[in-house]
């Protein structure tokens, strides 16, 4: 992964967390046993880790994987960095860290057929990456890794709604052949939040939570909160990506104007996501 890649998942840390639901991840804490086993698909740069001793989770173990070898070398470098910036007693290990009692590992490889060989664990966590795969595979991988009555935490799921101000004329064709080329996509599904729900409500496990997790991002004065307008930059990057050649009309004023917003501070911008708790059978 490149500097530029890494930079991008560093600088939505700050919109996930404003996204993310408390009521579901209040829920989460309250279901979780004191030393939990916690897989990872789509692991990034290992802010899970961060924020699970940020909100209590200090002990058990912790196992993260990503295909990306930079995004998983980033990880085993920054983390414990951080968290001794906070206060917390780390030590690097070769895969990762241990900070109090959780110890944590960053791997190289696919999640959803590394864990499929998974057994017994009491926490998944798949953030931000049910819209990358197929729905049904990763359902069936949850089922198969976690233990019975096994807890799946699958945050900031995108649903649809990309939604740029101030308007646009192209905006409605902009936003529906956006959605469309992530679905032409294998594995890909731009309502993936939507149709999680369905999937897991005709599961025989119990669908815990469901709250909205919207990105919003917009300037204050003129301005965006920490790494945001980098965010912004890379979102506009990945809709003129997906649409080059597409032969949509006005999107090559409606990329000028947006990046023109962006630079004056001006550009605010919404992503529909959810945020899921779904546990499995007790069997």
């Amino acid at each position: 992964m490149t500097h530029a890649a890494t930079r991008y998942l560093e600088s939505k840390r700050s919109v996930d967390d404003r996204a993310r639901s408390r009521r579901v991840r209040d829920r989460l804490l309250g279901e979780l046993p004191d030393a939990p086993r916690v897989l990872e698909a789509g692991c990034g740069t290992g802010v899970t880790v961060a924020n699970l001793v940020e909100w209590g989770v200090d002990r058990g173990e912790y196992r993260g994987i990503d295909r990306d070898p930079g995004v998983v070398a980033f990880a085993r470098a920054v983390r414990p960095r951080e968290l001794r910036r906070r206060g917390h007693a780390v030590a690097a290990t070769p895969e990762g860290l241990t900070v109090d009692r959780l110890t944590a590992r960053f791997e190289t490889g696919d999640a959803l057929s590394t864990f499929a060989d998974e057994r017994g664990a009491d926490l998944f966590v798949a953030q931000a990456f049910a819209d990358l795969v197929p729905l049904p595979a990763l359902v069936e991988t949850v089922e198969t890794a976690l233990a019975p009555g096994g807890l799946a935490y699958l945050p900031i799921t995108f649903d649809g709604g990309t939604v740029f101000q101030p308007d646009h004329p192209a905006d409605d064709r902009v936003e529906r052949a956006y959605h469309d080329a992530i679905d032409a996509r294998e594995g890909r599904d731009a309502r993936a939040g939507r149709h999680l729900i369905d999937l897991l409500g005709r599961r025989e496990g119990d669908l815990l939570a469901v709250d909205g997790s919207d990105w919003v991002v917009r300037p204050r004065d003129g301005r965006y909160p920490a790494d945001e307008r980098h965010f912004l930059d890379r979102i506009l990057g990945f809709v003129a990506e997906a649409l080059a050649g597409e032969g949509i009309e006005g999107v090559d004023d409606w990329l000028a104007t947006r990046r023109e917003q962006l630079a004056a501070g001006e550009l605010t911008y919404v992503a529909h996501q959810y945020d899921l708790l779904y546990r499995t059978p007790e069997r």
